[in-house]
């Protein structure tokens, strides 16, 4: 096929020679929308819809767009045009010709009975010099992006034009940007030498700790090392019993490494301050709502005169962070620089990365020399243990045969190995430990228990749920909760008030004398640092519960086990290997095994991976998803081992929403366009947003659910931020919007997913550096798996079907007629063997080694959105863990 009009034969159109095209990629076909006329061309056709800022013109969905196409003979010879045909349109036959224009919507009928329109011109002969004159027509009915290819053959040329039109509604124009993508301009390194110190608030003086935490300074061959990016010897060794420290401390220090690095890219350059009272000064900080950066209360940043930025004399100041309000901080420093301050200074400032919770890994990993082999590296060379169990009455309700397994081997366990219970989603892994501690402290009045889990919201549910017991009664001086000293007061359920401490409306830890009275304290991981600061001794608690363990890296598990454990200590892990595991921000560090967590790879050892009942209880039975919800991820993750056991009559009646009334999983299709804007890195899709928007309204107006019912998942803050903005502009402020992290551990009767990708090029970048949701198969099992009764997903099926999971996800829907929106991409078989197992919904060729466990950060990690950590809680940032 020649062409006539391009820039070079790299840049033809290789869209070929059948007539129908399921998807075209405007990112990808770029180079055929910008066409050049070469000097000399005998015909020369304009440009169709022509793309404008490099990107495709947009309409309104329900108009018809119209452009006018003109096709000029330069010759002094006549030059046969023997067709003008479109050679296919997605959607199909949205496209016509016609060689008079179109009437207008106000146009009379006598001129619409005139006019006829075709999707084919008849060949006709082109005069010298003449321009014959051709309009374009798209009818919309649909949003999405809309394409067609139309032919030219002149002569013995054949010229291709491939056009693109955005069709939209109110709501996505709405959240167009004005301001064109530029990446970020690096900031120049903000030095700090020396400074002048702030006025520190009160209360957070260094509290006298009875074991005090060491700095733990990265030492400066190492840093070099790993700036370098070189790998430590003793990481590049693998881990051993012999190692164990030494290697864990070099995957924190590459973590570190990184994580100062991060903290750099949110540094401010030429911003203003204004006086707040005699106090204070106030800054606004974009992002600070959701934690990027995180700053809080009793955290410091450095500022200077943005003037003297080149001055090597220039003072730098310290300033106290005071009071954290959205997206604003108040700030004391000096009396000297408040004394100076206008409001109309411009300041640079720099974002200072907090260490604590590092130096807490490294203090945690260091005393796991004191433990036994039994709880680092359980093996079948430890003496096997038989529990003795006896019959039990539960407390909290009935319990199904793997959950009552579980809570007897718990009640008769002696100590070490660790005991795990591992299961899916809704399998009551949380409700199964809350029985088992209730049962020690009703009837096992010896027992100190200390429950630990990875944020404060997840702490708080399970105090929540042993508080809701109405046949125990919890004594305040038997309960506790442990809290950050930066956790807000306000942030705390007021009936979960009475079971922490405080002073001034500061969270504290009290003196070990009083902590020691406590039956059960319920802390999050890293909190339970300050146990082992204040001495809680080694083997004060009888049982230690670790729930959500698969979250934390093996550092934060060794804060509480290395700390407080003794051989006799029953350790109790829960939580499930297969969803999200540690946030990671080092590539390096992953890849040796920093995002592996302990419950992981406790599984490696044959006492856990051959399921004795005496080291681990899988529980099977899902009492959160509606079966067909749960057929997918069943197959995909537990070898087709889930059972469906939640009552049908709870779920949800929206049969009137889905194609299909038995399958309440809807995948709809939508082509749109997946967009940044200013400096931000994060990418939005405004087609989907519209699109999650209309489904909303959709639900709500049935009248059986209301907004608090319904999760709205997507993989990227700006689509978060615009799906949140067009909500509350309509007034529905109720309905959750969030990334996967956001969402891990909770449910919704509906769960809308935006995958927000739709061009192959950006999707090929996120899956090499596996981000969003395609290639990351613990971000797609947690996000399918949160719906009780309905799931919705909204997305590119020709971007989707990329990655192996999200593909079965997109044909399980269309098998079922359960499939709505644009065409489908080509079907393509999968290669191994069908799995037609009797129990089993689905077939899929399951790969011998999943994907890598964690998102993989890239070299230029500021252009990358996630991963992102859980945003609620005070315990973790992007820029660092925080205490």
């Amino acid at each position: 096929m020649s062409t006539v009009g391009y820039k070079s034969d790299d840049e033809c159109s290789v869209i070929g020679g059948k007539a129908e095209i399921g998807f075209l990629d405007f990112e990808e076909e770029k180079s055929v929308c910008s066409y050049v006329d070469n000097e000399g061309d005998a015909v020369i056709v304009s440009v169709p819809f022509a793309f404008v800022k490099g990107k495709p013109q947009s309409v309104i969905v329900g108009d018809t767009a119209v452009d006018l196409i003109t096709i000029n003979n330069t010759t002094d010879e006549p030059v046969d045009l023997w067709s003008v045909h479109i050679f296919a349109s997605n959607p199909q036959d949205s496209f016509t010709l016609s060689l008079t224009e179109p009437p207008s919507a106000n146009s009379n009928a006598d001129g619409n009975e005139s006019f006829l329109e075709s999707f084919s011109l008849e060949d006709r002969m082109l005069q010298p010099h003449e321009i014959l004159r051709v309009w374009l027509s798209c009818k919309t009915k649909e949003m999405g992006m809309y394409s067609s290819v139309v032919y030219f053959d002149v002569g013995d040329e054949r010229i291709e034009r491939v056009v693109f039109l955005l069709v939209e509604d109110k709501i996505s124009k709405s959240l167009a940007s004005n301001r064109p993508y530029s990446k970020a301009r690096r900031k120049d390194k903000f030095v700090v030498d020396a400074f002048v110190a702030g006025s520190r608030p009160a209360g957070k003086a260094n509290r006298k700790y009875v074991n005090r935490l060491p700095r733990y300074e990265i030492p400066g061959n190492i840093k070099q090392l790993l700036e370098n990016n070189q790998v430590p010897e003793v990481v590049e060794e693998g881990l051993t019993r012999k190692n164990y420290a030494h290697y864990f401390k070099a995957l924190i220090m590459m973590e570190e490494i990184q994580l100062e690095e991060d903290m750099r890219t949110y540094d401010m350059e030429c911003i203003t301050m204004r006086k707040r009272g005699n106090q204070f000064l106030s800054m606004e900080v974009p992002g600070l709502a959701e934690r990027r950066p995180s700053l809080v209360h009793g955290d410091f940043i450095f500022a200077k005169l943005a003037s003297e930025h080149d001055k090597n004399t220039a003072s730098v100041y310290q300033g106290f962070v005071h009071r954290v309000e959205a997206d604003e901080v108040y700030l004391k420093f000096d009396p000297a620089f408040h004394m100076f301050h206008r409001d109309g200074n411009l300041y640079d400032v720099h974002f200072t990365y907090n260490r604590i919770n590092m130096r807490r890994l490294y203090q945690a990993v260091e005393a796991a020399k004191n433990l036994g082999t039994e709880f680092l590296f359980p093996s079948t060379s430890t003496r096997r243990r038989s529990i003795k169990t006896t019959e039990l009455v539960p407390i909290s309700g009935t319990f199904n045969e793997e959950q009552m397994c579980a809570i007897k081997m718990i009640l008769g366990c002696k100590g070490a190995p660790p005991y795990v219970i591992h299961g899916p989603p809704g399998t009551g892994k949380t409700r199964t430990i809350v029985e088992a501690i209730l049962q020690l402290y009703i009837h096992h009045k010896n027992a100190r228990i200390l429950i630990c889990a990875p944020s404060n919201s997840a702490a708080d549910y399970v105090l929540e749920k042993l508080l809701a017991q109405q046949d125990v009664e919890f004594r305040e001086n038997e309960i506790f909760r442990l809290n950050a000293s930066t956790r807000s007061y306000e942030e705390v359920k007021p009936e979960l008030i009475p079971f922490c401490f405080f002073d001034e409306l500061i969270f504290k830890c009290p003196p070990v004398s009083a902590l020691v009275h406590y039956r059960i304290i319920v802390s999050t991981y890293m909190s339970a640092s300050l146990l082992h600061a204040e001495d809680v001794a080694r083997g004060h608690f009888s049982h230690i519960f670790l729930d959500e363990s698969g979250q934390a890296s093996e550092p934060e598990t060794m804060i509480a086990v290395s700390h407080l454990c003794r051989r006799e200590t029953v350790l109790v892990l829960a939580g499930d290997p297969l969803q999200l595991g540690p946030v990671i921000h080092s590539k390096k560090a992953d890849e040796y095994g920093s995002g592996k967590s302990y419950m992981e790879r406790l599984f490696e050892c044959e006492l856990y991976a051959s399921g004795d009942a005496n080291y681990v209880t899988k529980l099977i039975r899902n009492y959160r998803c509606h079966p067909q919800i749960l057929c997918l991820p069943s197959d995909l993750f537990y070898d087709g081992q889930l059972i469906a056991c939640r009552d049908s009559s709870t779920f949800m009646m929206i049969a009137e929403f889905l194609p299909n009334k038995e399958f309440p999983v809807l995948f709809f299709g939508i082509q749109g366009c997946d967009e940044r804007e200013g400096n931000n890195p994060s990418w939005f899709n405004r087609i989907e947003a519209s699109k999650v928007v209309e489904v909303v309204k959709r639900l709500l107006a049935g009248g059986n659910i209301r907004e608090e019912d319904i999760g709205i998942i997507t993989p990227y803050r700006q689509q978060v931020l615009k799906i949140k903005q067009t909500l509350e502009n309509l007034d529905m402020p109720d309905i959750k919007v969030g990334s996967v992290e956001q969402f891990q551990g909770q449910e919704k009767e509906v769960i809308i997913i935006s995958t927000v990708r739709s061009t192959i090029k950006h999707n090929e970048f996120d899956r090499v550096h596996c981000l969003g949701f395609l290639s990351n198969y613990r971000r797609f099992n947690v996000a399918i798996t949160r719906a009780i009764s309905l799931l919705v997903i909204i997305g590119n099926p020709h971007i989707i079907c990329k990655d192996d999971h999200w593909s079965l996800m997109l044909w399980h829907c269309v098998d079922n007629s359960s499939y709505q929106g644009c065409s489908l991409p080509e079907r393509l078989e999968l290669n191994n063997e069908e799995d037609t197992g009797e129990n089993s919904c689905l077939s899929f060729n399951e790969d011998n080694a999943l994907p890598s466990n964690n998102v993989e950060w890239g070299q230029d990690s500021s252009e990358l959105e996630f991963p992102k950590p859980a945003t609620d809680e005070a315990e973790w940032s992007d820029g660092g863990w925080k205490e």
